[in-house]
């Protein structure tokens, strides 16, 4: 039986992540309270964010870049995309 969350970003009762995504206090809020669709929805965020702005998760500075960013998305109300993003046609 999956575990049932109350997901902050989405407003339902949802199928819960199966582990924490992140490490530290980050990771136990997402986990407690996010559910899968709105965890998938950041994972293709960011995957443009590290794809436009070049990031490196190996690098600490771009990891706290991306983690502020993960708690925007997923907390704060949404998140941007970066400056001169264009999405591709295909």
């Amino acid at each position: 039986m999956a575990r049932m969350v109350f997901c902050e970003v989405d407003q339902i009762e949802t199928e819960g992540l199966d582990f924490a995504p992140w490490p530290g206090e980050a990771g136990k809020r997402v986990f407690a309270s996010v559910g899968k669709p709105a965890w998938q929805r950041w994972l293709a965020h960011q995957t443009m964010l590290i794809n436009e702005n070049r990031l490196s998760p190996l690098n600490p500075q771009h990891r706290a870049l991306l983690e502020g960013e993960m708690l925007k998305f997923l907390f704060g109300g949404g998140a941007e995309k970066p400056a001169g993003y264009v999405p591709s046609d295909a």
